[in-house]
């Protein structure tokens, strides 16, 4: 229970970073590299390493160091007890995010949130009641100070979908696990994906898994909570699509996708970390259902009350757009995010029984929020107010 400054490494090893950083983002060196993991020999370090699955080539150990520079100027000294309610939420302003917020705020915590440096600030944070600190994980520098004085850390953070998706899933990740361990972070929560160790050929799903397989082995306490799909995707995807007669882009794969509430998720979480019996866990969290592409968008057709126009984009062109990218190194970042895609149109079907999930958490399965209600309750409120501005322009009208 305490903030552990002192354990901390000397400084960053930029080179090794830079080093890491020019396997990472140039395949040619690399090949297909696969991640794995291993302890090193310094307690507070750990050391990753590339291998390439077919060419066996540039298998030399990465290692990544934490800073403690910018923590050690700090006011708290070494052995500072710290609040069990004081929490690091590190990808705050995204859909699952902002729900933990919210949902931390409700419970009592003291919310601290990391977030980049942007020309628009995170407002809506500070008005909530949360505390907002810069920092950016494809920096590791900056992490260490966020930390001071932090209990848990709720990792929800994932990469834009500009930059390459290993700058942050990975390398910040392991540099935020490394930070964590170093300052006696009581308790770490990641947020990764179901299947995700069935999938090594799929970049973001392999770096999921090895996270995990990282954390599990960093030392300290854990829960990984492996998620299926967001309700909150689906209203950009079909929902405003159907309403602005756009088309709606789907897959002829009969993919099935057990979507969840972020609130649901968000709440389950919080429970989950206040069971004494739940540490250095694994759970899996899934909706109560799992939907085809069409069975959404027939669902959004019946409470929008029209048809949509839906554009069906075969399986086989997927494939085939992945496979042409990967030709060009400056497209790989594309591959890599179709390769997902893929994975998401395929016959797999993303859903858990969740029964032994409940009984552990003490949840009625009655409290999770079904699609169909939660589609519904979105349609209702987003159909009355077109139809309150639409009266309202009427009324402008004859005034006019």
């Amino acid at each position: 229970m305490a903030s552990r400054l002192g354990s901390l490494p000397p400084q960053l090893a930029s080179s090794s970073l830079r080093h890491h950083r020019h396997h990472l983002l140039h395949p040619q060196c690399s090949g297909q590299a696969s991640l794995s993991w291993r302890r090193a020999v310094a307690p507070a370090q750990l050391e990753l390493i590339s291998v390439s699955a077919s060419t066996g080539r540039c298998l030399a150990p990465l290692l990544v160091k934490c800073n403690a520079q910018t923590a050690v100027a700090t006011s708290l000294s070494q052995g500072t007890p710290v609040r069990p309610t004081s929490i690091l939420v590190v990808g705050a302003t995204g859909t699952l995010g902002r729900q933990v917020v919210r949902r931390a705020l409700d419970e009592g915590y003291d919310v601290r949130c990391l977030v980049r440096p942007r020309p628009a600030p995170a407002d809506f944070l500070r008005d909530w009641g949360a505390t907002v600190v810069n920092g950016d994980l494809s920096k590791p520098e900056t992490i260490p100070a966020t930390l001071v004085g932090v209990h848990t850390v709720i990792d929800c953070a994932t990469g834009r979908p500009e930059e390459p998706i290993r700058t942050v899933d990975w390398e910040g990740k392991v540099a935020l696990i490394q930070c964590a361990k170093a300052m006696g972070i009581q308790k770490y929560v990641f947020y990764s994906i179901h299947n995700c160790d069935k999938h090594p050929e799929v970049p973001l799903m392999e770096i999921k898994h090895c996270t995990e397989k990282f954390l599990q082995d960093s030392g300290l306490k854990y829960l990984i909570i492996r998620l299926c799909g967001f309700m909150q995707g689906l209203i950009g995807q079909y929902a405003v699509p159907i309403l602005e007669e756009k088309s709606v882009w789907g897959t002829d794969a009969p993919t099935r996708i057990a979507y969840m509430d972020t609130q649901d998720i968000a709440r389950l979480t919080f429970i989950a970390m206040r069971n004494e019996k739940i540490n250095k866990e694994l759970l899996t969290f899934s909706g109560p259902r799992a939907w085809t592409t069409q069975e959404v968008v027939t669902l959004c057709e019946r409470l929008a009350g029209q048809d949509a126009n839906v554009t069906t984009v075969p399986v086989s062109i997927l494939k085939f757009t992945r496979q042409l990218t990967r030709l060009f190194q400056w497209t790989n970042d594309v591959a890599d995010r179709l390769a997902f895609s893929e994975v998401l149109s395929s016959d797999m079907v993303f859903s858990v029984p969740m029964a032994e999930t409940y009984n552990l958490l003490g949840v009625d399965q009655k409290d999770i929020v079904t699609l169909e209600r939660y589609l519904q309750d979105y349609f209702t409120n987003i159909l009355k107010k077109l139809k309150d501005l639409k009266a309202q322009s009427k009324q402008t009208d004859i005034f006019l």
